[in-house]
């Protein structure tokens, strides 16, 4: 089979994301309102289903490197897109709370095993000047997922199930997919070839992605309230209807778009100054919706914004890692992403807790307060305390 070209890499690897972070993860909290009345599900304890994805995708992306390196990138692709289809399938025959955790678990899974796996493919088929490029439209699949959400609530309306059904009918054609397209590994890596065709990791290499993880982390922790209660917030305290929250989730997925620039944004400003505008804009979008849930203009621009800053953080994340430790491309992700994965699994409760006592308004307003604030010290810290460990110039 003749090999995937970058731009047959970034179709495909932006496809198995779109399922495995769009459908599988981040689409929840659209159907949310819903799966509350049917399953009768307090504001804490869908904090504590939301966070479950999270908790899931931080076990998996550490295991992920070994599993990439063991599976190869074709099975490890397939297992993150049948995992999706698993998944997907628990959460629309789920009759309880309990199921619909245990659905959002395997979700999360599979989300933790993509990232990497569509790394080390890319640094197996792309030429090394365009892996930044092709890296970060990749990541901007997740933006195409959350967009696909959109038709699915207005053909089906309140029917969640039967539009879970049909994500995991997508997945199953990601399954599909990625045993066709992807690269078949020769063989398995052993121990000792790992040894001794993978350079060792400098202590500035680790310090530096310390510093990017703490970063994710405080993005994490304020998107949280956002992907789980932006949906119920513009309901419960807006009054608004649910169709019109799948308008919503077409902005996020539409403005996320703008992620595949993450690259491009790195090479052109540098490291600070783009992690900083990313967060100003996700804060500013996640502050927009408190000022007027009700108001559904308001409500698109707000779910635009917050697609445009969060998929240009993540996609700062996953470039950035990946150029400080470009010896090991599956490995890069891992702590930044993890440390994305915790802060959610930190705000999704604690945003919970926040819309049961002080209300939707109040819990937003705070989130983007904390996000406004860490986004300037952060750009500090990299501007005063910045390596130029595998920076590309």
């Amino acid at each position: 089979m003749k090999p995937l070209s970058p731009l047959g890499m970034a179709t495909l690897g932006g496809g198995i994301i779109a399922i495995t972070y769009g459908l599988a993860r981040f689409v929840f909290g659209l159907f949310l309102p819903e799966m509350r009345q049917e399953l009768t599900i307090t504001p804490t304890m869908a904090g504590v289903i939301g966070s479950l994805p999270f908790l899931s995708f931080a076990f998996a992306i550490v295991v992920a490197p070994w599993i990439t390196r063991r599976l190869g990138v074709r099975r490890g692709a397939v297992t993150a897109a049948g995992l999706a289809t698993l998944g997907l399938l628990t959460i629309s025959q789920a009759p309880s709370a309990l199921f619909l955790a245990a659905g959002v678990l395997i979700c999360g899974i599979s989300t933790g095993l993509s990232s990497p796996v569509m790394a080390q493919a890319v640094h197996r088929v792309v030429p090394s000047h365009l892996r930044g490029r092709v890296n970060a439209t990749i990541n901007a699949g997740t933006s195409l997922g959350i967009a696909l959400a959109m038709p699915a609530v207005l053909i089906w309306a309140e029917a969640w199930r039967s539009a879970y059904v049909g994500f995991a009918a997508l997945a199953a054609v990601g399954v599909l997919a990625a045993l066709v397209y992807l690269p078949r590994d020769a063989r398995p890596a052993s121990r000792s070839s790992d040894h001794t065709t993978t350079p060792p990791i400098h202590w500035m290499q680790w310090l530096a992605i310390g510093r990017l993880s703490g970063m994710a982390f405080a993005m994490g922790l304020v998107s949280a309230a956002y992907w789980v209660f932006a949906p119920d917030a513009v309901i419960t305290s807006g009054g608004l209807v649910s169709s019109q929250t799948a308008w919503m989730w077409l902005a996020v997925g539409l403005g996320g778009m703008a992620g595949f620039t993450a690259g491009d944004l790195i090479s052109r400003f540098g490291p600070a100054l783009s992690h900083a505008g990313g967060l100003t804009v996700m804060a500013a979008a996640i502050g927009l919706l408190a000022l007027n849930p009700g108001s559904f203009a308001l409500a698109l621009t707000s779910a635009a914004l917050f697609g445009v800053g969060y998929m240009i953080l993540t996609g700062f994340y996953l470039v950035r890692s990946i150029q400080i430790m470009d010896q090991a491309p599956a490995l890069g992700p891992v702590m930044p992403l993890l440390a994305t994965s915790l802060g959610q699994v930190a705000g999704s409760p604690l945003a919970g807790w926040l819309v049961d006592t002080q209300g939707h308004v109040t819990t937003f307003m705070l989130f983007a307060i904390v996000g406004v604030s860490v986004a300037w010290l952060f750009s500090w810290l990299l501007n005063e305390r910045g390596t130029a460990v595998g920076q590309t110039p």
